[in-house]
């Protein structure tokens, strides 16, 4: 949890920008979920800002927030790239509820919560703006909102 705080400190508060460096994200690497084919990584958006949202299936905020996510992404015709990473979550549960939500963006699998920690995700959902350089430049603990998805995307340019 310290290191969630000191994360938030370092990137500013949603109103004001920040007073410090704003800190890289955590090399991605993931399978994609439920089904093969190569892995998803975060170095495949390289020079390009990107959304990364933490959730698994079993989450209840995450039952409104994937859907929202799923709209938000088709309504920006794929130009705002998301990548969904599903945590500490059962694959076939998890690939039911991505279908049911209308997911279109690529989702990689986290069985064992290892991104998640990397990124100093203790509770989920959770959001990451990323910006070209591959910065945090905001973060979102809990369902992330219709505002802060535009917020987030309006720092990420």
């Amino acid at each position: 949890m310290l290191a969630a705080a000191a994360l938030v400190a370092s990137i500013g508060s949603a109103d004001g920008p920040a007073h410090t460096a704003l800190p890289a994200a955590k090399g991605l690497t993931l399978r994609p979920l439920g089904r093969t084919g190569p892995e998803l990584t975060l170095n495949q958006y390289r020079g390009r800002a990107v959304v990364i949202n933490f959730f698994a299936s079993w989450c209840v905020p995450c039952k409104a927030e994937t859907p929202l996510l799923a709209r938000f992404f088709r309504a920006h015709h794929g130009q705002v790239p998301i990548i969904g990473v599903d945590a500490n979550d059962n694959t076939a549960t998890a690939t039911r509820f991505i279908r049911a939500a209308g997911v279109t963006y690529p989702v990689g699998s986290d069985p064992a919560g290892a991104a998640a920690t990397r990124y100093g995700v203790v509770a989920i959902p959770q959001t990451f703006f990323l910006n070209a350089s591959h910065r945090i430049v905001k973060r979102v603990f809990g369902a992330v909102t219709l505002a802060e998805l535009n917020m987030g995307l309006a720092r990420m340019r």
